[in-house]
């Protein structure tokens, strides 16, 4: 019996994207049966849903790290 998936929140984000990548592959190549495409799309939809939140939250990161390092640089211009 196969393994169970990775759930996606606990992927590395490339591994998410690349395993993303070969699902919207093997879907627009047509030759998957209707229950294999319907899995599928919900891994898909799930991996997505990982990648965009994990994007977020580095976006929030970054943009809390420009934060810090515009107010570091206004306390050495005084």
């Amino acid at each position: 019996m196969p393994d169970a998936p990775t759930a996606p929140e606990k992927m590395r984000f490339s591994d998410a994207l690349a395993e993303l990548e070969t699902i919207v592959s093997a879907l627009e190549g047509g030759q998957l049966e209707l229950e294999e495409s319907i899995a599928s799309y919900e891994r898909g939809v799930a991996l997505l849903r990982a990648c965009q939140a994990r994007l977020a939250e580095a976006e929030q990161r970054v943009t809390m790290l420009m934060g810090e390092l515009e107010r570091g640089d206004a306390s050495e211009d005084e």
